[in-house]
Parts: C-alpha cells; sequence; structure tokens
C-alpha cells in the first residue's frame, strides 16, 4: 500500500531531515510512527504525501510512483495535518462538499458518509456555520471527516489525536479499525505511545532522521517491555539497528 525505499530529505542549509529511510505498510495495518520533536515525523510525512519534494529515494502509494504520477497516486490517500488550516470562509458542509467534489464522490455517497461521519463526530449540528466559528477540536473533527469521505485506501496523519477529547479519540481509533477491515491502511505519527501500543500492529521509532527500530509491534516489543520503555531507551542510546 505505501512502500517508501531510501528516502532523504534534508532542508537547505541546514543538517535536519530525514535520511535513508525505508518503510513497507500493507493492506490491514495500522502503524505508527513516533519519534521526539525535532526527530524528523512531519518532515517525512510531508514528503511521502507530496507537499514537500525529496532529494533522494522512491515513494509508491498502491503501487503508484509518487514522483512519476503524483496525481495518481495522490487519489489513493488521505491526510491528515498536525494543524487543521483550513478555509475558514466556508461552512463545514461546503467544505466537505468541496472534499467530495476534488475527489469525485458521488452525490449518493457523500451524503451518506457525511451522515455516518458528522454524527460519529457529533458536529452534525454545525456544519452549517462557518468554520472560523469552529474550536480547534471541531476543526480536527472537519478534517477527519473529509479524510474518510472518499473512503481512501491509505490514510496518513500527523498526531491525529491532538485536540481530540477522550470520546472523539475513541471514535477516531473506531473508523481507523473500520478503514483497515475493509483492506485499507493507516500511517501515522503520534506522541500517545499508550494508544500507539494498544491500536497498531507495526510501528518505527525515528531518531534524528533515521529510523532505529521498525517492524511488527509484538516482536519490537520483547519481554513484555512498553512501547515507552522501548521509546525511552532508543531516543537515548542511539541508532540500534532495524528490529525485522
Amino acid at each position: 500500500m505505501l512502500v517508501i525505499r531510501d528516502l532523504k530529505k534534508i532542508y537547505k542549509g541546514t543538517t535536519k531531515g530525514i535520511t535513508g529511510v525505508s518503510l513497507h505498510v500493507e493492506k490491514g495495518d495500522v502503524y505508527a510512527f513516533i519519534g521526539h520533536n525535532g526527530a524528523g515525523k512531519t518532515t517525512l510525512l510531508k514528503a511521502i504525501t507530496g507537499i514537500h519534494d525529496f532529494d533522494q529515494g522512491e515513494v509508491f502509494i498502491n503501487g503508484v510512483d509518487l514522483k512519476k504520477a503524483p496525481l495518481e497516486a495522490k487519489k489513493n490517500f488521505a491526510y491528515v495535518p498536525d494543524n487543521p488550516d483550513i478555509y475558514e470562509f466556508m461552512t463545514g458542509i461546503q467544505y466537505l462538499n468541496f472534499i467530495a467534489d476534488v475527489y469525485g464522490v458521488s452525490a449518493a455517497d457523500r451524503e451518506s458518509r457525511i451522515a455516518l461521519h458528522a454524527e460519529r463526530f457529533e458536529i452534525t449540528a454545525s456544519l452549517g456555520n462557518l468554520i472560523s466559528s469552529y474550536s480547534h477540536g471541531m476543526k480536527q473533527k472537519l478534517v477527519l471527516i473529509s479524510a474518510f469521505l472518499h473512503d481512501p485506501r491509505l490514510l496518513i496523519m500527523d498526531e491525529p489525536f491532538v485536540g481530540l477529547d477522550p470520546k472523539a479519540a475513541f471514535l477516531l481509533k473506531e473508523s481507523m479499525r473500520e478503514l483497515t477491515a475493509r483492506g485499507g491502511a493507516i500511517f501515522f505519527s503520534t506522541h500517545v505511545l499508550d494508544v500507539a501500543e494498544k491500536l497498531c500492529n507495526k510501528v518505527a521509532i525515528v531518531r534524528e532522521g533515521q529510523i532505529i527500530a521498525d517492524g511488527l509491534m509484538q516482536d519490537v516489543l520483547k519481554d513484555g517491555v512498553s512501547l515507552e520503555d522501548l521509546f525511552m531507551e532508543t531516543v537515548t542510546s542511539g541508532p540500534s539497528g532495524s528490529s525485522k
């Protein structure tokens, strides 16, 4: 579903970025990408979504080369950024219909999907209001609904649980499980390690722009070690190699 091969992205005039990142997200995966602030999580996510160009390497989304066929590749995924900067001059329903138009979602499908997810995330009554009147949490919910709206093959998210109340976070996890049950895949960054440990079947830990541990959650967490313990050990002790 998502194949990343030897990806490198260094910001001009700095040494910051990512180097030699290779990962494989398969159908049915809920794949957590964790690391400390500045480790390279957002850099990788913006590179694999086409927001930032990258210096070397390859990215394939559902078998489509992101560099060679970016529009075709982007049809296969939805991206939820770490900050929900969206068109505040629109109402919620206008924004969702705009996203549905971009992805060619039929009138019948968009109506049923908007109704389902808006009710689930409890913002149906606010869809007619301007987005500028929304709280941060409501904007986050709207962005999440827009991501699920076209039933993507791959969902890429940057810190999706930030700004969500406990009930909304629970509902997001349910929506994530439903997407993967339909054969989709999810790759997301998070600082909420206990959620990642319980929800995900795979994990990768990044430190200073390089993957230092990755693989099946059950293989990465050996001898009863928690994800939090492993994270603290790996980010302080330096590169330890892949767990694959």
